[in-house]
């Protein structure tokens, strides 16, 4: 069973992978593809390995904005959702204007921001808030408001209060909600960070991309792009680690 899972979700999609890269490299050799149009994976791989040095203080600006976005939308959107949850008023008041600064595109915000804020990491770290907030919000309020009504009326019949109710009862029970929540939440604040350094930045992996493709430096471009992805990954992962070690209840998906 464990062989058979362990096939499934790394061997399969590892050779899928290797494959698709190999059939990538033999179309650009085979038809001559010029390297600014579609580099193949080698070039892409010695451009990277070129650029490592120059990569990490990069990456770091890119991190440091995606985290620090992040961070802030669990801030503000956590007790948002609290407050949504517990207070129809708030939630009428509210949630069409969440709603609404969503539905505006982040490419259109982000020029207004630099103007307001500079051009430091404070307006890309304001972008990658604006992006993951949603989720963030969405996610926690809907795991509050589906507590079970039966749990509800049993706290209150044992007389807890308002506040032991929430911690005991719908704290628990909205954790996968709110997990779920920040998963998507921290790939969108990667998102979010390079759409703020595309606007105007010196420095990052969204600026590196920019400045590539101005140059026809295509195989430069797809390397911060693979770092990008790998970022977004790893990210991913470390929230998935969180959720693991503090909802240990929570079983994945095939272990049981």
């Amino acid at each position: 069973m464990i062989r058979r899972r362990v096939v499934g979700e790394w061997l399969v999609p590892a050779v899928t992978l290797v494959g698709a890269l190999l059939v990538w490299e033999a179309a650009t050799r085979v038809f001559h593809v010029p390297r600014f149009v579609m580099p193949a994976p080698s070039a892409i791989v010695v451009e990277g390995w070129d650029w490592r040095y120059r990569f990490l203080g990069h990456a770091w600006v890119t991190l440091y904005e995606t985290l620090g976005g992040f961070a802030l939308s669990i801030a503000v959107g956590v007790p948002l959702a609290v407050l949504i949850v517990y207070s129809p008023v708030l939630r009428s008041a509210l949630y069409p204007l969440i709603v609404l600064a969503q539905s505006v595109p982040k490419i259109a915000i982000a020029p207004v921001l630099l103007l307001v804020l500079g051009y430091g990491a404070i307006p890309k770290v304001v972008v990658a808030f604006l992006v993951a907030f949603f989720p963030v919000v969405v996610d926690t309020a809907t795991g509050l408001a589906a507590t079970p009504p039966e749990l509800l009326d049993l706290s209150r019949s044992y007389r807890a209060s308002a506040f032991k109710t929430f911690v005991k009862v719908r704290l628990p029970m909205a954790m996968p909600f709110m997990f779920a929540g920040a998963k998507v939440a921290i790939t969108l604040a990667v998102i979010g960070a390079v759409v703020g350094e595309f606007v105007g930045s010196d420095k990052g992996l969204g600026y590196v991309i920019l400045s590539a493709t101005s140059y026809w430096k295509t195989e430069l471009a797809f390397s911060s792009m693979i770092l990008l992805s790998l970022m977004a990954i790893l990210l991913f992962g470390a929230v998935s680690l969180v959720e693991r070690l503090v909802c240990p209840w929570l079983a994945p998906a095939g272990d049981e």
